[in-house]
This record gives C-alpha cells, structure tokens and sequence, in this order.
C-alpha cells in the first residue's frame, strides 16, 4: 500500500505548489477549514493565487491569513461578510472576486470532479450572477450555463481517515470538503486521527481513498467561534 502520510503539511504540498496556480479549499465558516495546509501556503510564498471556496475566513482565520499576505489575486466565493480585509481589497479593486450561490458552487465542484464541463440551473436567472453567462430556455423557463471547477489541488479537512485515505467528514464539515476533494487534480488532506485500515466502518465512509493522495494529522485543534452569541444575565 503507498504510504499517503507526510510529517507535515509543508511536506506534503511540496512541488505542488506554483504561482498563479488554481486551488480548491473546503470548509465552512471556520468549520472544517484545512488550517495546517493554508499555514504552509502562507509561509511558502506563493502568490497569485485563484482560491474556490465557500468563504475566505475571517480577518486573520482561514483564508483570512493568504489575503493578508497578498498572495490570493481572485476568490471564486458564496458568502464573504465577516471578512473586513477581503471587503477592502474587493473595493480597492486589488482583489478579484466571482459572487457564486452556494449551492451553485458546491455543483460546480461536483460537476468538475465528475468531468462534467458544465450545467444549467434556474439559480441567479435575472440577477447580476447571470451576467455575461449563456441563457437557454428548457420547457419555458430561462436556466444559465455554469461552468465546472476543476482545479490544480485541493485542500480539505477531514475527522477521520484510514490509512489509505478512506475519509470521514464530521457534521456541517461535510458541506464543501466533500466535492471540493474531487474537483482538483490531487488532493491533500488534513486530518485529527488516522485508523489502520479495516477499522472504519464502509457504509460511513464520506471520500473514497482513492481521491486522497496525500494526508497530514492536524491535531490538536483550537475551535475558533466567528460569532460568539450569549444571553444576557438575569438579574435578580
């Protein structure tokens, strides 16, 4: 069996890594983001960077640490409000950034790793996202073309793996990691725990190992909260 395991996540992205290259990032918020692999992006150096996420973190978290450095030139994103230095870099006009519907995203993800170059949805019919894109009416009502993302790597963070990569996300880390794994030409997992082989039950199994060509163990952890919401104590 290869041995997929690397020491770190330094060595495990060596010679993948390129200016101007394209990358798939998972996570959710804060959840699920591959934290020790966008460290050794940082410190590497590369730049020019076109980064597919969900979201690019929060000021100094996540993604938040590669826009800081300067070194991502166009996000391909749903959701980026809690980013005050992606805000700035967007309206100074030094960051490029392509608004896409969440699940549109997640599709267009799915579709590349599925070698799929392209599909039709009603979502954004009508509105800014529509711009520039090709329209097609199918029994009726008008559907835009979408493009499939396919990309040089992607990063994703998973719970638990085996070790040949079989992976299992937890919860709401399931969102992107899961397509974002198929959708690049190698994918570099992070991870809290790796199990010998036979130890995961299949039917649990979220990414099949054969999408994983290379895995670090990120552990231990600090859970990072984006919004800490508490209720006022009552007095007497």
């Amino acid at each position: 069996m290869v041995n997929k395991l690397y020491p770190d996540a330094a060595s495990a992205l060596e010679g993948l890594l390129f200016d101007g290259m394209h990358l798939c990032a998972g996570g959710f918020g804060l959840c699920g983001i591959p934290e020790r692999l966008i460290d050794a992006i940082r410190d590497s150096g590369v730049k020019d960077l076109t980064i597919a996420s969900n979201n690019a973190g929060i000021d100094g978290e996540g993604l938040g640490k590669l826009l800081r450095t300067r070194q991502v030139k166009k996000m391909i994103s749903s959701y980026v409000g809690e980013n005050k230095e992606f805000e700035r870099q967007y309206l100074a006009g030094e960051l490029e950034v392509e608004f896409c519907p969440q699940g549109t995203l997640a599709e267009r993800c799915r579709a590349g790793g599925a070698g799929i170059p392209g599909f039709y949805t009603k979502t954004g019919v009508g509105t800014a996202v529509a711009e520039g894109k090709e329209v097609k009416s199918f029994d009726g009502q008008d559907y835009i073309l979408e493009r499939g993302i396919f990309a040089d790597v992607a990063l994703i963070k998973g719970w638990k793996a085996d070790e040949s990569g079989n992976l299992i996300f937890r919860k709401t880390a399931r969102n992107f990691n899961q397509p974002m794994a198929t959708a690049a030409k190698i994918c570099v997992a992070e991870v809290e725990e790796v199990v010998p082989v036979g130890s995961l039950d299949p039917d649990c199994i979220h990414l099949p190992g054969i999408y994983v060509k290379r895995m670090i163990i990120g552990a231990p952890y600090d859970k990072k909260i984006e919004f800490r919401t508490v209720r006022q104590r009552e007095t007497a």
